[in-house]
């Protein structure tokens, strides 16, 4: 998919998150609800990290040069590996603190029903926004799981706005739980309680985020279905007979490097050496749209190393 595809989802993350962020506040400041001032906290971080990931899709377009030859696709992916500590930072830690703040020095609420129904009307945005980037990440995900989808998907935003709305829409409902419990108890120790529950729900989707992109960061190759296509095009038998060993890594996520040596069959003139590795370029960027950048050295097979 394209990032113009991931684009749609993140604006719809970002139009629903700023909205609902300013609801949170009005919300926070009625109420006086520690939950629901974590909830628009945490609100600000997700509106903050949708321009981050915009911002890194603009950088990630920028044209290749000398000192980038390959281009600045990663952009997407350190954009995104900032996100994920954004999350940790400002929404878990703050949540975090505030929630056993108020655990440790419970303050009675006032109007409740204010932040309940605060509270439903974000559930419908925040559902808007996760409804979008589910649609938009069904034809990446094909009949993988949404898990897989998420551990092995080499498009860094459609994850992060997936789990940025799941992780919303959960605090959502344990702020909302939170609310509830401390109107029908009046203890107001679950308000606390579900700020801190709220605070460790993000650290954990932060957590994954992190090691996720930091994955991509560092340099993914190509899925286990793509390798065994880019190896099953380059060989054709009659030029091509065996691929000898092959690298592949992601320069960005529509932009993969594929390098191989492959063995020649011999006796075949350097014309038809030359035209052979044209047409397995051809064939495995036909099958693999990605391999954008391909390196085929040819060689001939030996069965015994070559000594140096």
């Amino acid at each position: 998919m394209s990032a113009g595809g991931g684009k749609k989802a993140i604006l719809a993350a970002l139009s629903a998150n700023a909205g609902i962020a300013v609801a949170k506040f009005i919300g926070a400041a009625i109420t006086g609800s520690a939950s629901m001032l974590a909830e628009a906290v945490h609100s600000v971080a997700d509106t903050s990290n949708q321009g981050l990931l915009l911002l890194g899709q603009r950088r990630a377009e920028q044209q290749a040069d000398q000192l980038h030859p390959f281009g600045y696709g990663r952009n997407r992916y350190f954009y995104s590996f900032i996100v994920a500590l954004v999350i940790f930072a400002l929404g878990s830690v703050y949540a975090i603190y505030e929630g056993i703040h108020k655990i440790q020095h419970p303050e009675e609420l006032s109007s409740p029903f204010v932040a309940i129904a605060i509270l439903g009307i974000a559930i419908l945005l925040e559902s808007y926004s996760f409804i979008t980037a589910m649609r938009e990440s069904k034809p990446l995900k094909g009949d993988a799981s949404w898990w897989r989808f998420i551990r092995n998907s080499r498009n860094p935003e459609l994850p992060v706005v997936l789990l940025e709305d799941t992780g919303a829409l959960i605090g959502l409902v344990l702020a909302f739980a939170a609310i509830s419990l401390t109107v029908i108890t009046d203890e107001p120790v679950w308000d606390g309680i579900g700020t801190l529950s709220i605070g460790i729900l993000l650290g954990i989707i932060a957590v994954i985020l992190i090691i996720e992109m930091q994955s991509l960061l560092i340099g993914e190759g190509a899925t286990p279905e793509e390798d065994r296509a880019i190896r099953e095009n380059l060989v054709d038998d009659s030029s091509i007979n065996k691929v000898i060993h092959l690298r592949t890594q992601y320069l960005g996520p529509e932009e993969m490097l594929v390098a191989a040596k492959v063995s020649i069959v011999p006796g075949l003139e350097i014309a038809d050496i030359a035209a052979a590795i044209d047409a397995a370029e051809a064939r495995v960027r036909a099958a693999v749209p990605a391999a954008r950048v391909i390196y085929l050295e040819p060689d001939l097979y030996r069965t015994q190393p070559v000594q140096s």
